[in-house]
């Protein structure tokens, strides 16, 4: 198998490796598993581009992405709609992806695990036909990531005390909001501080990502309206993995939801895959199963 990677030098950890190493080890680790490895390290501003031209060439068979959840993401939009097999390289600081892929965070460990691994499918969600593999959030987790990137940070530890600090400057003042929910032919609306819609249901880790990504249904998560004790409690519980337990939180599983704001701001915000965007007065997600072709570690073959 011929694999083009598209290695985002001002993503994520790769901004303080030796690019050049890494990805002549690559080439060394794919070898020895009977593939080439061809890398391309680009800018920022050429990653989309980058991966776009590796879907389009036919010479090649799969792509590895490796950069932050913001690169991972976009590749996954790509790989979507070109049907060409995305791997990841948890390069990022969460790795949210790559987690619910069950890959070792290890850059080593993860080639050495892609490269022996195989093709198969998982699902992928929309937003508006805006692909994401993670998380399309408004309310708490817009504010936070506003609020965030106006912080200064230079390393992955850097970007969690930002996310600290973010908790305590939104909890001064949580949002609260009315949205509208439309699934299976019922409809409600309810005030909330905080409405999180992630591609297959979230475990109760300390980092939620999805125990599989193969149920076909996404995870729908209010969080009610809250005040600054009672949002600090929340993101307490998150930390400590119990954020089911928490009495402001409800959830449930569809396959497709439509959420409506009516007194939606001219400036707000949702984000999507950790990146901030417009928020559409009607947003419809939708889950499209086992539509996003992976490469998978070799024990998580078909239970992703």
């Amino acid at each position: 198998m011929r694999i083009a990677a598209i290695l985002n030098r001002d993503g994520g950890t790769l901004r303080t490796l030796d690019l050049g190493s890494l990805a002549s080890r690559g080439a060394e680790i794919f070898a020895a598993s009977g593939h080439e490895l061809e890398v391309h390290i680009v800018g920022g501003q050429e990653v989309e581009a980058a991966l776009r031209a590796a879907a389009e060439n036919p010479q090649v068979d799969a792509t590895l992405a490796g950069g932050g959840d913001g690169t991972i993401s976009s590749a996954a939009a790509i790989s979507f709609q070109s049907g060409k097999p995305l791997a990841v390289l948890p390069a990022g600081t969460m790795n949210l992806f790559a987690r619910a892929l069950h890959l070792p965070l290890d850059l080593e460990e993860a080639m050495v695990a892609i490269a022996q691994g195989s093709v198969d499918r998982v699902d992928i969600a929309t937003a508006n036909g805006r692909p994401f593999v993670h998380q399309f959030g408004v309310g708490i987790h817009a504010r936070l990531v506003r609020i965030r990137e106006g912080m200064s940070y230079g390393s992955r530890t850097g970007k969690m005390l930002a996310s600290l600090r973010a908790i305590a400057a939104a909890a001064v003042n949580p949002p609260r909001f009315e949205v509208e929910l439309e699934s299976g032919g019922q409809k409600i609306t309810r005030t909330v501080s905080g409405v999180a819609v992630s591609n297959n249901p979230l475990n109760n880790g300390t980092i939620p990502v999805a125990e599989r990504l193969d149920t076909g249904l996404l995870g729908v998560y209010l969080a009610g309206p809250v005040g600054t004790t009672e949002l600090l409690n929340l993101a307490f519980d998150v930390l400590r993995g119990r954020w089911r337990d928490n009495p402001q939180v409800s959830e449930v599983e569809v396959r497709r939801i439509a959420l409506s704001f009516p007194q939606k701001k001219r400036n707000a915000f949702a984000v999507i895959d950790g990146e901030l965007v417009k928020l559409d007065r009607r947003v419809e997600l939708v889950l499209h199963r086992r539509a996003l072709p992976v490469i998978l570690p070799r024990n998580n073959e078909g239970q992703a």
